[in-house]
């Protein structure tokens, strides 16, 4: 009887908004662990959270659980199987890790809550991300670093902030480098605005990389890309008035990595990458093909209006792999 009332203590269920919006603001990083009332939460990952919280200490680390048919901000993530883990600091999103994998769910627990240690004891900012399936949801408080309509979640202030697409390639994540690598990405001053873990398809990849269609590597770098989980990541820059796209791609490195390993040591291709494809990151070459990408890989994901528009066509390849419209 006292191994269950610990259990229901170290995690609080989460079933009204009221409660959603008082477990958010709770001080230090609360882990929300959604879940389907069709397949109950994830409990191979329970042991974890009740051991994490003991090491970690009570007061800066909370775990809760919150099923998708009873808050209408989780509305988008209803229906869906993979478990979805909501990492959550100030009542901002902080980070986000879709499936029950414990030793990615560990890490990203010990990384936000030393971020979040900082922020607390130094005033550090926080990086706050969008998870693309919480775009438009806007129940969620509100980004005060910001202020006005342009906090809202989803929303990217143009004049402060234009965007690029990094891709954290499957090379670099079977490895177990992409909590690293993004790590580097954000001591470089690289803000992450969304950050998806997925794997891309054979169609998406075709479009993706069409201006090198007929190209002798085409097919091999298409495979290649489909051949398991990416991150997929929205970045963008706030500080100084350099170009991102070209800031990214300066940080990337040449496209080779032996060549990059030579002429930018420093570089995220020259540290992580072995040899062609095997690069370990993406960065679109110039600022139509970031719009572009955006379009094509984030199709939900709302800019803001004087952004930036998408080439003619990105609109209706989205509509098509994506089944649904694009919102720009």
């Amino acid at each position: 009887m006292g191994s269950k009332k610990k259990e229901i203590a170290l995690q609080v269920n989460i079933n009204t908004q009221e409660l959603w919006e008082e477990m958010l603001s709770s001080k230090g990083l609360t882990v929300v662990d959604v879940y389907q009332g069709w397949c109950g939460p994830c409990k191979p990952v329970v042991s974890l959270f009740q051991k994490m919280r003991i090491e970690a200490g009570l007061d800066l680390l909370h775990f809760a659980l919150a099923e998708a048919d009873c808050l209408d901000v989780l509305e988008k993530y209803r229906g869906k199987c993979e478990p979805t883990f909501l990492f959550y600091a100030g009542g901002e999103l902080v980070a986000v890790v879709k499936g029950a994998n414990a030793p990615l769910l560990r890490k990203t627990i010990l990384h936000q809550l030393e971020v979040e240690k900082k922020v607390l004891a130094e005033g550090r900012e926080r990086n706050v991300v969008t998870d693309e399936a919480l775009s438009g949801a806007a129940k969620c408080p509100p980004r005060e670093k910001n202020g006005g309509e342009d906090a809202d979640i989803g929303i990217v202030p143009s004049e402060k902030k234009a965007c690029t697409l990094g891709i954290i390639k499957p090379d670099a994540v079977a490895h177990g480098k992409a909590d690293e690598i993004i790590m580097k990405i954000q001591e470089a001053g690289f803000d992450i605005l969304s950050n998806e873990e997925r794997t891309l398809t054979e169609a998406e990849m075709q479009v993706f990389y069409q201006h090198r269609a007929g190209q002798e590597a085409f097919e091999k770098l298409v495979h290649h890309m489909c051949s398991g989980p990416s991150h997929l990541l929205i970045l963008t820059k706030t500080e100084g008035t350099e170009d991102v796209v070209a800031a990214w791609r300066d940080f990337l490195g040449p496209c080779d990595p032996n060549v990059a390993r030579r002429e930018h040591p420093e570089s995220l291709r020259a540290q992580y990458g072995t040899e062609m494809p095997f690069n370990a990151v993406h960065g679109s070459r110039d600022r139509d093909d970031a719009n572009r990408e955006l379009a094509l890989l984030f199709p939900s994901f709302r800019f803001s209006d004087t952004d930036t528009e998408a080439p003619q066509g990105a609109e209706a390849q989205s509509s098509e792999l994506h089944g649904g419209p694009l919102h720009l």
